[in-house]
C-alpha cells in the first residue's frame, strides 16, 4: 500500500502495475544493490558507502521526507558542495516521488532564493559550510518553505537544527513503494543564467534513465568502473553524464569539493579511476604543476573535457600524462539531459574540433529558420529529438513551446553535420557577431587565440562599435608567468584569419565572470566592456 497520505488516491491495484512497469530513478540503485551489495559505490573522503548501504539510506530517508507531509510532485531544495548526501537526497525524492532542486552554488544568495520561490520549494536541505547562504536565502521570501534540514560538513560543526542524519533516522526500513509515473519530474535544474534569469528545466524519470544507459554505453562503463567527480553535481553533466550511468551499472563515484591538482593525482592512482571529467584550464592546471611533471596515470581509459576547445598541442600534452585513455569531448544542455552527443575514440584526432556523434537515444538534425531540416553539409540550428527531452520550463510554457516548435527541440546551437554524423559547433546563435554585414562564429576567432602560446583561456564577443555595428573583440587570461601584447595577439589572428574575422581590439584580463558550473559568463563580458570603443 502506498507509504504517504500524498497518494491515498491511488489504488492497490495501480500501485502494484505501477511498481512492475515503471522507469524510476530511484529503482536503478535498488537494481545495483542487489547485483553489487557490496561493492563500494560512492567514496567521500574517508567515507566508503556500499551499495548495500547507500539503497538503505535512500529508502530510509524517503520514507522520512514523506512523513513531513510531502506531496507527490512536490520540491526539495538542496545547497551542498559534492557530497555523499547530495546524491543520496537525489534518489531518495525519485524513491519518494519527489523533486530534487539542487541549487546552482554559483548564484547569489538572492538569485538561489529566487530559484527555490519559483519551485515553490517545501523543504530545505543545506551544507553547515554553507549556513551563511542558507541563512540569507531563507530569510527571503518563500513562503512555501516549511521545513530546514542540515548536512554537517564536518563531525563537529555546529547545527542550528535538525540534521539530515536525525531526519533519515525516522524513516522506515520497510519497501519505500509509492505510484511514480514515468513522466513525473524527477530533478528541477535551473539552466546557468548566461544570457538572462535562469529557467527551471523539469526532467522526467523515463528521461534521466534514458540518458543514463546512453551514457554507460557511451562510457563502456560496467561494474569495475571508477569515476572522479570534481565538478559540481548540481550541474547536469556530472550528475546525468557521469554519475547517473556509472551508478547504474554498478560502478563507483569518487566525490571531491572543488578541484585540487594533488588530491586529484593522488586520486587517480589509488582509486583507480577509469575516468575523469575536466575543463580545459583544469587540465592546464594538472599539466603545467612541477609536482606532476613525468607522472602518467595509468588505469585511465578516458579523460573527457567539456565546455570549451582546446589546441591540438594541449590534447597531445594529455595523451601522454593519460596514456592508456582516450581524450574526448562530450557535449549537450540541461534541457536534453546530456550526454547528447560524444566524440567517438576514433575521431578524438582528426575530428578533435567536432561535439562528437549522436549518443544511443537521440536524433540530431539541422534545421532553417522556416523549420525545414537541412541536408547534411550544410549549416543551421541543431535541433533533436529523443525521449530524454525535459518535461518543460517550470512556470514558462511559452519558452517550452518556442523550444519545441516544429516537432523538434531546439537548441540554440548553430552547426552542421558531417558524412560520418560528426557535428561541426560554430557558435550560439547569441554569440554570432555581425559586423560590417558579415557573420562571425565567435568561437572559430577564439581558437585562434587560444593557439598563440601565451593564451591560457579566450572568449571573443560584440562590442557596440560606430562603424562596424559589432567589433570583433578578444578577452584573454594569459597562462601563468606569460605576458601577452595586444598588437601581438592581433597580428597572430592576422596571420590566421581572413581579415574581417581578426579583433579589432584584444583585452587581457585576470579572470573571466563564471556561472557555477564554470561557463563563461559572455553577457557580462559584454557589460564590462560595452564602452570600449567609445575612446578609440
Amino acid at each position: 500500500m502506498p507509504a504517504s497520505p500524498a497518494f491515498a488516491d491511488v489504488s492497490a491495484e495501480a500501485l502494484n502495475r505501477n511498481l512492475i512497469e515503471r522507469v524510476n530513478v530511484g529503482d536503478m540503485l535498488t537494481r545495483s544493490a542487489e547485483l553489487h551489495p557490496q561493492r563500494i559505490a560512492i567514496v567521500d573522503g574517508v567515507r566508503r558507502t556500499t551499495y548495500a548501504e547507500l539503497d538503505a539510506q535512500v529508502t530510509r530517508l524517503g520514507h522520512a521526507l514523506l512523513g513531513l507531509g510531502l506531496a507527490r510532485g512536490d520540491v526539495v531544495g538542496v545547497m551542498a558542495r559534492n557530497c555523499q548526501e547530495m546524491l543520496l537526497v537525489y534518489f531518495a525524492c525519485a524513491r519518494a516521488g519527489l523533486i530534487c532542486a539542487p541549487a546552482n552554488l554559483g548564484l547569489r544568495p538572492s538569485e538561489i532564493a529566487w530559484c527555490f520561490r519559483d519551485s515553490r520549494a517545501r523543504v530545505l536541505i543545506a551544507e553547515t559550510a554553507l549556513r551563511a547562504h542558507a541563512d540569507v536565502v531563507a530569510a527571503e521570501q518563500l513562503p512555501d518553505l516549511e521545513h530546514r534540514f542540515w548536512i554537517r560538513s564536518a563531525p563537529d560543526d555546529e547545527v542550528p537544527g535538525d540534521t539530515l542524519d536525525a531526519l533519515a533516522a525516522r524513516g522506515s526500513d520497510a519497501p519505500l513503494e509509492v505510484y511514480v509515473g514515468d513522466r513525473d519530474a524527477v530533478q528541477l535544474l535551473y539552466t546557468s543564467g548566461t544570457t538572462a534569469q535562469p529557467k527551471g528545466v523539469l526532467t522526467s524519470h523515463l528521461a534521466v534513465t534514458m540518458a543514463g544507459l546512453a551514457g554507460a554505453l557511451a562510457l563502456h562503463a560496467d561494474a569495475g568502473y571508477t569515476t572522479l567527480v570534481a565538478l559540481p553535481l548540481f550541474h547536469c553533466a556530472m550528475l546525468n553524464s557521469i554519475s547517473i550511468p556509472v551508478l547504474l551499472v554498478g560502478g563507483k563515484v569518487v566525490l571531491t569539493k572543488g578541484f585540487d591538482v594533488v588530491q586529484a593525482a593522488d586520486l587517480f592512482d589509488r582509486e583507480e579511476v577509469h575516468l575523469v571529467v575536466l575543463l580545459p584550464m583544469m587540465y592546464g592546471l594538472l599539466l603545467g604543476d612541477p609536482a606532476m611533471k613525468g607522472r602518467t596515470f595509468g588505469h585511465m581509459r578516458r579523460a573527457m573535457y567539456a565546455m570549451a576547445p582546446m589546441p591540438e598541442e594541449r590534447l597531445h600534452q594529455i595523451h601522454a600524462m593519460f596514456p592508456n585513455a582516450d581524450v574526448v569531448l562530450g557535449s549537450g544542455q540541461t534541457e536534453f539531459t546530456p550526454a547528447t552527443c560524444m566524440q567517438r575514440p576514433e575521431h578524438q584526432w582528426s575530428k578533435s574540433r567536432t561535439w562528437g556523434t549522436a549518443s544511443a537515444m537521440t536524433r540530431v538534425g539541422v534545421m532553417d529558420d522556416e523549420g525545414r531540416l537541412l541536408p547534411r553539409g550544410e549549416t543551421g540550428e541543431l535541433v533533436y529529438r529523443g525521449p530524454q527531452v525535459m518535461n518543460g520550463y517550470l512556470n514558462q510554457p511559452e519558452a517550452t513551446a518556442a523550444s519545441m516548435r516544429h516537432g523538434w527541440f531546439h537548441s540554440g546551437d548553430v552547426a552542421h553535420i558531417d558524412e560520418d554524423g560528426a557535428i561541426w559547433f560554430k557558435d550560439r546563435y547569441k554569440d554570432v557577431i555581425k559586423t560590417g554585414g558579415e557573420n562571425v562564429a565567435s568561437i572559430e576567432v577564439e581558437r585562434c587565440l587560444m593557439e598563440h602560446a601565451g593564451v591560457a583561456e579566450a572568449a571573443v564577443v560584440g562590442l557596440p562599435h560606430p562603424r562596424w555595428g559589432e567589433a570583433i573583440t578578444g578577452v584573454v587570461v594569459a597562462r601563468p608567468g606569460v605576458q601577452v601584447d595586444e598588437e601581438a595577439l592581433i597580428a597572430h589572428c592576422r596571420a590566421l584569419l581572413a581579415p574581417f574575422k581578426v579583433p579589432k581590439a584584444v583585452v587581457v584580463v585576470a579572470e573571466f565572470p563564471r556561472t557555477g558550473t564554470g561557463k563563461i559568463q559572455k553577457h557580462m563580458i559584454r557589460k564590462q566592456h560595452a564602452s570600449l570603443y567609445d575612446a578609440r
